[in-house]
Formats: structure tokens, C-alpha cells, sequence
């Protein structure tokens, strides 16, 4: 049985430097998208997952508050409240998924 000879690269990989390979551009866009843009961007793009989201946050909040308080049936509402707004929230973002797939169709 053969033993297979060892490679050596031509060039020695340094791990701060990413590889170059011919043909291939890391980035899409030209200048790099910072945090606020990217969340305006996608926003924009779907804005019923920000208001999901928000909506969620409140009830779950309101919820906390009314059970520290001791109302307990109005506790109970705002935790299904936020189960609403959970599933609101995900079926915004599948429905996101769905509708930039069919546009990026031909």
C-alpha cells in the first residue's frame, strides 16, 4: 500500500490574513454595513418583526407587573397576550422568508 506524499502549500497560511482566492470577494458591498443600517434595512424590508417583537416585550412586562402587584387575572391575560404576539411575531418572519424568496426567483 502506497503512502500518500505530505503537501506542502506553496505560500504559509497566516491565520490574521483570510486566504485569497481567485475570483471570490468576501463582501457583497463596498463599504461594510454597521448595526444601525443593517437594522433599518431589514426593517424596512419586513416591519411587522420589530412591532412583533415590541408587542411581546410589553405584554410580557405588563404581565411581570400585574403578578408583582398580585393581579393575578390580569396576569394570566397579558401572558397569553404574549403568546399571541409570539406567534404573531413568527409568522411575520416566515411570511418574510416566503415573500423574499419568491422575489428573489426569476
Amino acid at each position: 500500500m502506497a503512502t500518500p506524499s505530505p503537501v506542502t502549500p506553496e505560500t504559509p497560511f497566516e491565520p490574521p490574513k483570510p486566504p485569497v482566492i481567485e475570483g471570490f470577494s468576501p463582501s457583497v458591498y463596498s463599504n461594510p454595513e454597521g448595526f444601525k443600517e443593517k437594522f433599518l434595512r431589514k426593517t424596512r424590508e419586513n416591519p411587522m418583526v420589530p412591532i412583533g417583537c415590541l408587542g411581546t416585550a410589553a405584554a410580557l412586562s405588563y404581565g411581570l407587573y400585574c403578578f408583582h402587584r398580585g393581579h393575578s387575572q390580569r396576569s394570566q391575560l397579558m401572558m397569553r397576550t404574549r403568546i399571541a404576539a409570539q406567534g404573531f411575531t413568527v409568522a411575520a418572519i416566515l411570511l418574510g422568508l416566503a415573500a423574499s424568496a419568491m422575489k428573489s426567483r426569476p
